[in-house]
């Protein structure tokens, strides 16, 4: 293309981009004088992203919390994108707004660059991300991504080509976290070792604890009344601790559910599932679980999100063997204990304090910001642990292993992708001179796996001893004292586990 060829096709588009500008400002719309001068403001430096992002947190359910997550991901990589690169490279002059109605004119008008437009750059990329994680709620953040990208037209801040461009960069930023984070539908678990349990239709035969005490189902509904909506024909106990522990309540469910060859079902979090697989296993019953807790990895990692997951597997016997995580003592007077038994995580060290405090604070606070409050209190308090790790004495701020292999952001263990691959996922934060500092630096720059205070391994066996007195372990959310020795290892394919098998 010769430069007389270029010079007509700029011309002919911005003359083009100042005519739609032109017939926009012309255009009254006494709908949108009142309402898209407000939308435009709402969303100055993402405040109506982030507001709509903790609804979702709160509201949506796990696959809100997800699409939160993604969408303001995705925000945060448009805008660094647009303000370090889109206006530094295009240097335009925003338009002149003569033309515009002062009703509809921004209060303070922006002094960047026109191009692109940053305020639908964002819209896009909150937009495009939510809805990669869940169409349905991307459908309905659609329609007000659209409007606030044309109210930088309509209030006289963009040119079109500016939002046109803004919003083409901001779904590109959608897609390429989910290129560096595959959404869950991407990479759906591999087929696992499928197990042998009763259809049970209608939930007859099912026996379900519920325990308020680890929160809500997702939406907020009473888990108790979806149970007997989805199925009616179930037993459904709700544990009240003031009259029987949880474990007793649940070993009477699991031998009614023995007896009538039915299974054990039941709605909580991590540890109140974690206490109900270890049940299950007790009684051999296969076992269903409800998601109703504040964090619900196990279910998450399964594929079970809601009621309507367990129903649809309940009723046509579809589940899966996983495996179990076991610690067994193995000196001290804790070595006849009985195993015990975690789904998702055991650890030592820091772990177990930011646990405990979680739990203590996330009643009055909520658990995102009780986790936030506990981290910078461990980082400035804990102390790391000295114990004899496979034969090798260590000094450890963390040792973190996983019933099986995780996906990781930097240090944080994300998702299991097999529940059933025989491997623990060992994690070791060792002690040191500025151990924690360069343990974070690593992990922040990238450089976790070459640095020499971390260290990573997948080994189907795990001897720890040496451990002092009042060390405690923290398992699926529960904080426990450690047994001065044990072992650590999997019952492979021991627990079977409704869910709903792809064809």
């Amino acid at each position: 293309m010769t430069d007389d060829t270029r010079g007509r096709w700029h011309r002919w588009l911005s003359e083009g981009d100042r005519a739609v500008f032109a017939r926009v400002a012309a255009h009254h719309w006494p709908a949108g004088d009142r309402f898209l001068p407000r939308l435009t403001h709402s969303a100055n430096h993402g405040r109506l992203w982030f507001g709509v992002a903790a609804g979702l947190w709160a509201f949506g359910g796990a696959r809100g919390r997800r699409a939160a997550t993604r969408g303001v991901a995705s925000l945060a990589l448009a805008s660094a994108t647009v303000n370090t690169l889109g206006k530094r490279s295009v240097r335009r002059d925003r338009p002149i707004i003569d033309a515009v109605p002062h009703l509809r004119r921004a209060k303070r008008q922006p002094t960047t660059t026109s191009f692109p437009s940053g305020h639908s750059a964002s819209a896009a990329a909150f937009a495009v991300g939510v809805a990669l994680e869940s169409r349905p709620w991307g459908t309905l953040l659609a329609p007000i991504a659209a409007a606030v990208a044309f109210s930088r037209v309509y209030t006289g801040v963009h040119y079109p080509s500016d939002v046109v461009a803004g919003a083409a960069l901001g779904a590109g930023a959608a897609y390429a976290v989910r290129g560096l984070v595959p959404s869950r539908h991407q990479l759906p678990p591999p087929a696992r070792p499928r197990g042998d349990a009763p259809a049970l239709p209608a939930g007859e035969g099912l026996f379900v604890v519920v325990n308020p005490l680890s929160g809500a189902m997702p939406h907020r509904a009473d888990p108790v009344r979806q149970l007997r909506a989805a199925l009616p024909k179930a037993e459904i106990v709700r544990h009240d601790p003031d009259r029987a522990p949880l474990t007793t309540v649940l070993e009477t469910a699991a031998r009614d559910a023995a007896e009538r060859g039915g299974a054990l079902g039941v709605v909580g979090g991590d540890g109140t599932v974690s206490a109900a697989a270890t049940v299950a296993l007790q009684y051999g019953v296969p076992l269903a679980v409800l998601p109703g807790g504040t964090f619900n990895h196990f279910a998450s990692d399964l594929g079970v999100e809601d009621i309507q997951d367990v129903r649809a597997a309940v009723t046509r016997g579809e589940a899966v063997r996983v495996d179990v995580g076991r610690l067994t003592p193995s000196e001290g007077p804790g070595a006849l204990r009985e195993p015990t038994y975690f789904l998702n995580t055991f650890s030592l060290g820091s772990y177990p304090e930011l646990v405990r405090l979680r739990g203590h604070w996330s009643p009055r606070i909520g658990g995102p910001a009780a986790t936030l409050l506990g981290v910078a209190h461990v980082l400035r308090t804990s102390r790391p642990v000295r114990a004899v790790v496979n034969g090798v004495p260590r000094s450890m701020w963390l040792l973190f292993a996983g019933n099986g292999a995780y996906r990781s952001v930097g240090l944080a263990p994300v998702r299991r992708y097999d529940l059933a691959d025989g491997l623990l996922d060992v994690r070791v934060a060792h002690g040191g001179r500025f151990a924690r500092t360069r343990l974070v630096a690593a992990a922040l720059t990238g450089a976790l796996a070459r640095s020499p205070v971390y260290a990573a391994a997948r080994p189907r066996r795990l001897r720890v001893s040496g451990l002092p007195t009042g060390t405690h372990m923290a398992y699926d959310g529960e904080v426990a004292p450690a047994p001065p020795a044990f072992v650590i290892d999997k019952a492979e394919e021991a627990l079977i586990v409704y869910r709903p098998v792809p064809d």
